[in-house]
């Protein structure tokens, strides 16, 4: 196996927005109490269609943490980007006086999958009710699905690399990954994440094609992976910015490691082929392992990808088995996003975010509305269980069919 970088790709910041909370205080006092905020859609002109249930960001209010000459030119799903990105600055320490001294050594990567539905169903109503005079310069940059990285590169003025990852929901991960690439050739600092804010109509009306989609209307049963009664996923809006930093540059700021991103690996299998994501999924597993220099018994708990659908259910609780062996049936598994929704490229990032949290408060948090877990997994539910952590390994399933595996250790890692 590869000997540990010299440049472990460290955890310093974490911020965010999620249906649960929009600061990291919140989200996590929500999350390890297993507080679902799944509820009826309240957004305008959805409430004709089939999609009830969904996570909904409600206490979120842009013009407050965002100016407004990025608010004119942006998405919501941007806003909410740009909002978590300053609490995970932050959150690490970093202040502009040292950004703005070194603006090439700070870079950006985000993933999305939506991108900007909601400012580009406003412009297209503009251009069909009034004509194309009316329709605004920012309908050619506010929807794109790089549009995240863009503003938060030019807000904060940072010229190191940028990038995005187009892998549907796993992207999240990859994203993750490419940051700890960028760290390990030479960049001290990258702001990584996902943000997504798929619930205005059109964006909904698209989403409507997928089979694994949830269209139960109650919402204590639209959301129950690996049990009998599940019936699909719910979607979600928000999402998550991290601080990914060189940990020798984190040591010599001062700056506490919060984890480190110990290993990654994707795969790809194909759209809604989930007997096949068994496969797939346990290769990227394998990886992961292999990168971190992790024995599969040093896994200490699983966020689980949880797609809600009874194939997929059964492919991700075998591809645990497979690579963890008898350990698999004994390592805890957590799906904290039954509580507020499954939000595309967002969600594997904000797993990532509860992982950090439940590292360091030594903490796992519970699965939400789910009591019946009918595969061989030890499912943590009703009530969060204290357990002694220092590694988490964090699944992600795309529906067009990608695979992404995550190893987290606690503080400073032993792996690169």
């Amino acid at each position: 196996m590869s000997e540990p970088h010299p440049r472990r790709a460290a955890i310093t910041g974490i911020g965010l927005v999620a249906p649960n909370g929009t600061s990291t205080e919140t989200f996590w006092k929500s999350t390890r109490e297993g507080i679902s905020v799944l509820d009826r859609i309240t957004r305008e002109g959805c409430g004709h269609l089939p999609l009830r249930v969904a996570g909904e960001v409600r206490d979120f209010d842009p013009p407050t943490v965002v100016e407004e000459r990025y608010l004119v030119q942006t998405d919501r799903f941007t806003h909410f980007a740009m909002a978590a990105a300053d609490q995970a600055l932050d959150d690490a320490g970093l202040d502009r006086t040292e950004t703005d001294a070194a603006p090439f050594s700070v870079g950006v990567v985000t993933a999305a999958g939506s991108g900007g539905g909601e400012f580009g169903q406003r412009e297209l109503q503009q251009l069909w009710d009034k004509g194309s005079r009316f329709v605004g310069p920012y309908q050619s940059i506010a929807w794109f699905y790089a549009a995240s990285t863009g503003q938060i590169s030019i807000r904060r003025g940072f010229k190191g690399p940028c990038g995005v990852v187009a892998a549907d929901e796993a992207g999240g991960l990859d994203a993750l990954a490419h940051a700890a690439r960028a760290v390990r050739r030479g960049t001290d600092v990258i702001v990584a994440g996902a943000t997504e804010a798929p619930l205005a109509p059109y964006s909904m009306v698209c989403q409507l094609g997928y089979e694994e989609l949830s269209v139960v209307d109650d919402p204590e049963r639209a959301y129950r992976p690996f049990t009998a009664s599940a019936c699909g996923f719910v979607p979600a809006e928000g999402g998550a910015m991290l601080v990914v930093e060189a940990e020798t540059s984190a040591r010599r700021r001062g700056a506490p490691v919060r984890a480190t991103l110990a290993g990654h690996a994707a795969t790809f299998t194909g759209a809604s082929r989930w007997e096949q994501s068994r496969e797939g999924l346990a290769q990227a597993i394998r990886g992961a392992l292999a990168e971190a220099r992790c024995a599969p018994e040093e896994i200490d708990v699983v966020f689980a990808d949880a797609l809600g659908v009874p194939e997929a259910d059964r492919a991700e609780a075998l591809a645990i088995a497979d690579v963890l062996g008898a350990h698999g049936r004994r390592v805890p598994v957590t799906a904290p996003k039954t509580a507020f929704g499954r939000g595309y490229s967002a969600a594997p990032v904000l797993d990532v975010a509860a992982a950090v949290l439940a590292l360091e408060h030594g903490l796992i948090p519970p699965t939400p509305n789910v009591f019946d877990a009918c595969y061989d997994l030890d499912l943590v539910t009703s009530r969060a269980r204290a357990a002694e952590l220092r590694t988490a390994l964090v699944l992600s399933r795309g529906l067009m069919g990608s695979n992404s595996a995550l190893v987290l250790r606690l503080g400073a890692g032993d792996a690169s």
